[in-house]
């Protein structure tokens, strides 16, 4: 509903600004040159060409983002695993640090989710 009423919206001002800019101009491109052209399809054309590039720049912003966050989640991965890892070996380190500290082979964990 609320993009219907943004649509009115819309076409009332481009109904308002056809209504007063419908004058004939001459649009020089370098060497081409375009005459009798409304001034209103200039204003339009102008409008819809901003629009279109803006929307261009936002999607490679956003493609450039997505690629950024995608390779910090990669890291964040390697960085989980690699803690995971060195807590497994302190947890063995603190089991041999026990076994050498009491002078026996066979030290039993006190703790049931010991590896």
């Amino acid at each position: 509903m609320l993009i219907l009423i943004l649509l009115l919206v819309l076409g009332s001002a481009l109904v308002y600004i056809s209504k007063y800019n419908f004058m004939p101009v001459t649009i020089n491109l370098g060497s081409i040159v375009f005459s009798n052209i409304p001034l209103f399809y200039v204003i339009v054309a102008s409008l819809v060409i901003g629009l279109v590039l803006s929307y261009l720049v936002y999607r490679v912003e956003s493609i450039s983002n997505f690629f950024r966050v995608r390779g910090k989640d990669n890291e964040l991965k390697k960085d989980k695993e690699e803690i995971l890892e060195l807590t497994k070996r302190i947890h063995q380190l603190e089991l041999e640090k026990e076994k050498t500290k009491n002078g026996s082979e066979e030290l039993k964990p006190t703790d049931q989710n010991a590896l």
